[in-house]
């Protein structure tokens, strides 16, 4: 799959564990962060959605770690997005800047809740019909 997003970070020095290493859970957040700014780049507000009633929720995430990251190390959080039935995929990637190794990358399912109940998550189509 084409990657139709993607955001520069830096790793911050208290993301790392003891070993100097991006702790795990780390990953999570800039598969987050990536999220949230794709999101935004589309015109899709997660604030302004929740006042609708419409709320995006993560309901699984597959991970897999290939080579850590460092304090310091400029990385590239990349997306790809599929539909399979209620459920909006993303498939993510963290590639290191400076040489472009695979660190991580990840399998999120989202559904979208509207009033509490899940739907289709029409509202999200309409805004990522070109992607989908």
């Amino acid at each position: 799959m084409k990657k139709i997003f993607e955001i520069e970070m830096k790793v911050r020095d208290y993301e790392c564990d003891t070993q100097g290493i991006v702790n795990n859970a780390n990953y999570l957040h800039y598969f987050e962060n990536t999220r949230h700014e794709f999101m935004l780049s589309i015109g899709a507000s997660f604030k302004e959605s929740h006042a609708l009633g419409v709320n995006p929720v993560v309901t699984r995430a597959d991970i897999h770690y290939k080579t850590p990251l460092e304090g310091g190390d400029l990385f590239i959080s990349s997306l790809t997005i599929e539909r399979k039935g209620a459920k909006i995929i993303f498939h993510q990637y963290v590639n290191r800047k400076s040489d472009a190794v695979l660190c991580c990358k990840g399998q999120i399912e989202v559904v979208i809740l509207v009033n509490g109940l899940l739907s289709r998550g029409d509202y999200y189509d309409e805004l990522m019909q070109v992607y989908l």
